[in-house]
């Protein structure tokens, strides 16, 4: 399984995908809010989700996991 992972803290705007969903790479997976700039978290790859491991308010730090990918 390929894990994304918060790339800085932050809090999670909205979430793109749910399990199940087959992904392209590029793809926007999760939108993370850091100092005041929206972030595109994208599919580093071509898969199908495999867990969500966030929701929409959640505050998450640097290295958190957000989703699986297979």
């Amino acid at each position: 399984a390929v894990e994304v992972k918060a790339p800085m803290p932050g809090n999670i705007l909205d979430v793109k995908v749910a399990a199940g969903a087959s992904v392209k790479a590029g793809d926007v997976l999760v939108i993370l809010e850091a100092m005041k700039m929206e972030n595109e978290i994208s599919a580093p790859q071509d898969g199908t989700i495999a867990s969500v491991n966030v929701r929409k308010g959640d505050v998450v730090n640097s290295g958190d996991l957000l989703i699986t990918m297979n």
